[in-house]
């Protein structure tokens, strides 16, 4: 009772009864994690719905081998909630948390299905090692490495339903993650899946529906600008041609290209001489509204011995793009049951399988952005067959420009079944008070199957004219096993103690096997077996071992003076015999001065803590193997079989190493209606896995070594707040991070793979390192570039050159945003409640590398052009940043910053609407609880770059630093869903 000591407590179903004086008004009902209630008393029974509060939730933390009060952490921490992520219509789980963790960069590379998605914890810290972070669920470490067969990646984590998901811990600095030691030096995602909880059966069903589309089109030339541009490249091309001697007259050079590009015209016309009576929009032809439906049953409950969670997913998921579909199915059961009054014992396990109708690579004609290439000139449907454009029979060798890609979806298939299984069992025993055991043993078991077919009618993309399949299985099995001590204990009134201390064993057994065939008898045939041609094939095993020793202590000191420290030795069969183990430390002081005498009666203040940290953390994602000698035995000729040397030793080989230190604040105010965090990090990498060149005296080009320094730098914060409480309630959520990254040391190596991104000392990872364009000669329609050529006094020279090898490259920008964020704002009001999330990044740029062909002045061939280069210099005097058409003549189609841009952007990713139908209406249909709603995903973009998407890196080359290139990448997809939550 409200102002009063008089009190009760519900049974298990929430049943109660209280004796009250006549003068009592007001009933106050309270529950840990749910925000307290207040009705008035009347004659009749009352009865709440408690709303959950999520300061409270996250009063208890997850953490490495335990979990901790909030209040009493010390490392960095940042937690993103179920509520936060469930119903997002996405397909990942780290689609869904984007923008809501501070100091957590994800980035999609493209808009197809399942892809890979890179995470970067606090900047990237390695240059050819893992960078992603550890994955922990529910105790176990699972496989998150990429098994695609493809250099496009996939997605580990698309297999797991993130419905199940009761909250995503990410442990930041060295503090929070050293217990995890050689794996953390990316940070960790502690990832805890739903548990019941007592009372009776709560059976939830949520069903959604809804549709897919292109977030964003660009715009190409329609067929009478086609025609333009083409018609002025051959001019152009005429013009050089006829200046370097190569026809005797002007009006013969002209008269010969006007022959050459219109019967293109008319070839790609097919066949018609009336050019203009076709106009095909053929970026529009690679997209499809993409239906999409989702269904989720989970039944939870227990009692004081036994709690269970059982739950079951299905996911049909079309993709926008054509050709792309995803669906996933996963059964979940988590149970835990009390044996003893000391001794507990509990299973997590799921089961999911996902297929993968996935699409070609960015870098193939194949795939379906590289559509926009064909010549808008080209029907759908070729009128001399009825078929599609480049389909047999009919010159399909040679029309139209390029291979349509639309007869992949028919003619061809890439499918990527799954089927996983990941669990744990454990047992929990209480020796004596204050001290537990714990015993688990987890798997993460995962059977892939990639099947592919290319028939007849591709041929042109796969130079196969009877087919071409590939078969590729892998098999991994990983095993986990934890075992530790956990002692907590209060020893009077001011000190408390929380150790641990244990070891941990993994095993990981990989095994692969591939086989090619080409030459099918028809395309009704499409398995390896009916190949007249086996082709190619191999198959591999590998596997690594952990064996780890940890320990950790919390101490505080009248809950206001806090010191952890902790430590992991890893021993790993990955590295070298002379260093295969490794001590990672780390330790943390808190100061929490709200509990001082000088603050804890503060009505402004009422919580307010200062923390720091330093340790030793580390990377082990190499190959399993890098530190042996190696030899292959491919090496047989003509029947005889035969080894060669193929990698040099590397005993002294070791681990990458991450000193980091760490210094923040967490503050509340208004008891806790405003509360903000803020951490100023530093991390030092050192002992970089790279492969250095060495003498070829040696018959072998590299060796992995430890060779290399790299720093991060930033800050993150966070700002939450209780804006209203009332009948209406409105809450914000704010983060920001800041992350500078600096190569300092490669020994002089200069790394690249793809000519745009650069890695040198002194700069960024992946820096774009390019010739500077300088527009366009106005008295001749040369693109132009600066010399960039450094004097004796060390200034540049600005002068312009229209010779691009002259120029010299420069430092262009960086590919990494420097800054994140994101702000979610939530609303209720008498049963209706919205919230939004707006993501951005900042800072960046992209380089276009489609821009080459697709924004290259039709100097590249017979490209379809975006609407820009009709701004093209055409005459002496004209000023334009569009260098002259020159059929074939590249002019200005070089690798430079004229594709280089800007993309800072800021998108609404996710919002939600929903009403909850009112108790008294459900009482008659006998429902404990119903919604419905209508949630949106990338509902708006705001961006300078011209581009489809600024989030963005083409996946087939995709690499730790082969960073924001956009090559014919598919945007993200908008997605609106309408759903029911139904619960009995």
């Amino acid at each position: 009772m409200k102002g009063t000591n008089t009190g009760t407590q519900t049974d298990v179903a929430g049943s109660y009864s209280i004796t009250v004086p006549a003068t009592a008004k007001v009933l106050v009902f309270r529950y840990v994690g749910f925000k307290p209630a207040e009705l008035p008393i009347g004659g009749k029974t009352l009865s709440t719905q408690l709303e959950q509060d999520s300061k409270q939730l996250t009063e208890v933390v997850v953490v490495g081998y335990g979990s901790q009060k909030r209040q009493s952490i010390t490392g960095s921490i940042t937690s993103v909630s179920a509520r936060e992520i469930q119903n997002t219509p996405v397909t990942t789980l780290e689609q869904a948390m984007q923008g809501k963790a501070a100091g957590v960069n994800i980035q999609a590379n493209n808009g197809k299905l399942g892809q890979g998605i890179k995470i970067s914890v606090r900047g990237t810290a390695s240059l050819t090692a893992g960078t992603n972070p550890l994955v922990v669920v529910d105790g176990v470490v699972i496989n998150s490495g990429d098994l695609s067969s493809t250099s496009a990646a996939t997605d580990p984590l698309a297999d797991i339903n993130f419905n199940d998901v009761e909250s995503v811990d990410i442990l930041k600095d060295a503090s929070a993650a050293a217990i995890y030691g050689a794996r953390a030096g990316n940070g960790v995602l502690l990832i805890t899946t739903k548990k019941g909880k007592n009372g009776d059966a709560k059976v939830n069903l949520n069903a959604q529906w809804g549709n897919s589309n292109p977030a964003r089109h660009r715009e190409f030339l329609n067929t009478a600008q086609w025609l333009k541009i083409e018609e002025r490249a051959g001019v152009g091309a005429a013009k050089q041609d006829y200046a370097a001697g190569l026809y005797d007259t002007m009006a013969d050079a002209l008269a010969d290209y006007k022959s050459y590009v219109e019967g293109k015209f008319t070839a790609y016309s097919a066949g018609s001489t009336d050019w203009t009576k076709t106009n095909t929009n053929w970026e529009k032809e690679a997209f499809q509204s993409a239906p999409q439906a989702q269904y989720d049953l989970n039944i939870s409950g227990g009692n004081d011995k036994t709690k269970y969670y059982i739950s079951g997913q299905y996911l049909d998921q079309t993709g926008m793009l054509k050709g792309n579909n995803f669906k996933r199915m996963s059964g979940r059961i988590n149970l835990d049951s009390k044996v003893f009054t000391n001794f507990d014992v509990g299973m997590n396990l799921t089961f999911n399988h996902s297929l993968n109708k996935r699409v070609d690579n960015d870098d193939s004609f194949g795939t379906p952005l590289q559509i926009v290439a064909l010549s808008p000139v080209t029907p759908v449907i070729d009128p001399r067959t009825g078929l599609l454009s480049g389909s047999l029979p009919g010159s399909a060798s040679s029309y139209p420009v390029y291979f349509n890609p639309l007869l992949n979806v028919d003619n061809a298939y890439y499918h990527t079944n799954v089927y996983r299984t990941l669990g744990n069992i454990y047992a929990n025993w209480q020796i004596i008070k204050h001290l537990t055991f714990r015993s688990e043993f987890g798997v993460d078991q995962t059977n892939q199957n990639e099947d592919s077919y290319s028939g007849r009618l591709v041929f042109r993309n796969t130079s196969q004219p009877n087919g071409t399949g590939e078969n590729t299985n892998t098999t991994i099995v990983h095993y986990t096993v934890n075992n530790y001590f956990t002692y907590k204990n209060a020893f009077g009134n001011d000190h408390t103690l929380d150790a641990t201390l244990g070891t941990s064993y993994e095993y990981n057994h990989y095994m692969g096997n591939d086989i090619q065939g080409q030459q099918f008898p028809s395309d009704s045939y499409k398995q390896i077996i009916d190949a007249a041609v086996k082709s190619g094939g191999y198959s591999s095993q590998t596997e690594y071992s952990f064996v780890s020793y940890f320990a950790r202590a919390n101490y505080a000191y009248k809950s206001k003076y806090l010191l952890s420290v902790s430590g992991r030795t890893d021993a790993s069969s990955r590295f070298g015999a002379n260093n295969r183990y490794g001590f990672f430390p780390a330790g943390s002081v808190g100061w929490v001065l709200s509990e001082e005498d000088f603050l804890k009666n503060s009505n402004l203040v009422s919580n307010l803590k200062v923390k720091a940290s330093y340790g030793l953390i580390g990377n082990a994602e190499i190959s399993n193997y890098a530190a042996l000698g190696l030899f292959y035995g491919d090496a047989g000729y003509n029947g005889v079989p035969g080894q060669r040397f193929y990698q040099l030793a590397n005993p002294n080989l070791k681990w990458e190493k991450t000193a980091q230190l760490d210094i923040g604040f967490e503050v509340g105010f208004f008891n806790n209606r405003l509360t903000a965090g803020f951490d100023y990090y530093k991390k030092n990498t050192r002992d970089l896995l790279l492969d250095v060149n060495v003498p070829q005296s040696l018959g072998i080009a590299t060796q992995t070594q430890n060779l290399g320094k790299l720093y991060n730098q930033g800050f993150d914060g966070s700002i939450s707040s209780d804006n209203f409480v009332g009948k209406f309630k409105w809450s914000t959520s704010f983060n920001i991070a800041y992350n500078k990254n600096l190569v300092t040391y490669l020994n002089g190596q200069v790394i690249t793979k793809n000519n745009i991104n650069y890695t040198r000392e002194g700069q960024p990872i992946g820096e774009f390192y390019m010739p500077e364009y300088a527009g366009v000669d106005p008295a001749n329609g040369d693109a132009l570039y600066y010399l960039n050529t450094k004097g004796t006094d060390g200034k540049l020279d600005r002068t312009k050159t229209n010779d691009y090898n002259k120029a010299q490259s420069i430092n262009a920008g960086n590919p990494t945003p420097p800054w994140n964020g994101g702000i979610t704002n939530t609303f209720s009001y008498k049963g209706f409640d919205l919230s939004f999330t707006f993501q951005g990044a900042f800072g960046y740029k992209v380089f276009n590398s489609g821009g080459q062909y697709m924004s290259a002045n039709a100097s590249n061939g017979f490209d379809n052009q975006t609407v820009d280069q009709m701004s093209y210099w055409d005459k002496p005097g004209d000023i334009t940043n569009v260098p002259e058409p020159r059929l074939f003549y590249a002019n200005g189609t070089s690798t430079s910053t004229r594709y280089l841009s800007g993309a800072s952007y800021v998108r609404l990713k996710t919002a939600s609407l929903g009403y909850n139908i009112p108790k008294d209406v459900l009482a008659k249909i006998k429902l404990d609880r119903a919604r419905v709603f209508v949630n949106a995903y990338n509902l708006f973009l705001i961006t300078k770059y011209k581009g489809w998407d600024p989030e963005v890196n083409s996946d087939y080359q995709a690499s730790n630093y082969n960073l924001s290139v956009d090559f014919y990448s598919a945007p993200q997809p908008r997605t609106i869903t309408f759903g029911v939550n139904i619960g009995l």
